[in-house]
């Protein structure tokens, strides 16, 4: 992606151009990046997956409809926040499309406030989504550099901890004393930034299964 398409995007899609038009200016004004489609199609032929932002969505349009996008985008595993445009009679419509993940309704006409207060909303939820989403993907590698910490004692203990062994056992098993295994159980903890063994087991089992 060049620099202009890493900017937070709202991605209006609406087959009324006046609607269009009144969206993108006041957006606009309070400052976000605003990108206008006329049908869903046509928003779908421009979609990628990895740029951020959020959309605001037309419920009814004629072609693809706003909830048949929203299944689509479940489809493709694709999660832009929505917020949801609807007319009076199609509030409960929206009701349910809320129970589907979309984050916020506006019924038109809209309030100015209303909607940027929304639209912010739904661009802070998808940064906070996509950084969370880069905190898990680097976990592994992090967890792999703190596991090369160990010791080669530490992680023949740390083995037999995870195989559920007790300490005497371990004891026996290596030849060393109580004392130095629970010695060698707390550098573990503290090298690989844990408080208990509960959280051992929940740092470090579901990594092995990724493997």
């Amino acid at each position: 992606m060049n620099a202009r398409e890493r900017e937070p995007t709202v991605f209006v899609v609406d087959d009324d151009a006046a609607v269009c038009d009144a969206l993108g200016m006041v957006l606009r004004a309070a400052g976000m990046r605003v990108e206008i489609f006329r049908s869903a199609a046509a928003f779908l032929k421009r979609l990628r997956p990895e740029r951020p932002g959020c959309l605001v969505l037309d419920i009814r349009m004629p072609g693809i409809s706003g909830l048949e996008l929203q299944d689509e985008l479940h489809k493709r595993r694709i999660h832009l926040p929505i917020v949801f445009l609807t007319g009076h009679g199609d509030v409960s419509i929206a009701v349910h499309a809320l129970k589907k993940g979309a984050l916020d309704f506006i019924e038109k006409p809209h309030d100015d406030e209303r909607l940027i207060l929304a639209v912010a909303h739904a661009l802070r939820a998808d940064a906070e989504r996509r950084q969370a989403s880069r905190a898990q993907a680097a976990a592994p590698t992090d967890l792999a550099d703190r596991l090369a910490s160990l010791s080669r004692r530490e992680r023949q203990v740390l083995d037999r901890v995870l195989a559920g062994l007790p300490t005497r056992e371990i004891s026996a098993q290596l030849c060393i004393s109580v004392k130095t295994v629970e010695f060698h159980r707390a550098r573990i903890r503290e090298k690989l930034g844990v408080a208990s063994l509960a959280q051992l087991f929940g740092l470090f089992i579901p990594s092995e299964r990724r493997a």
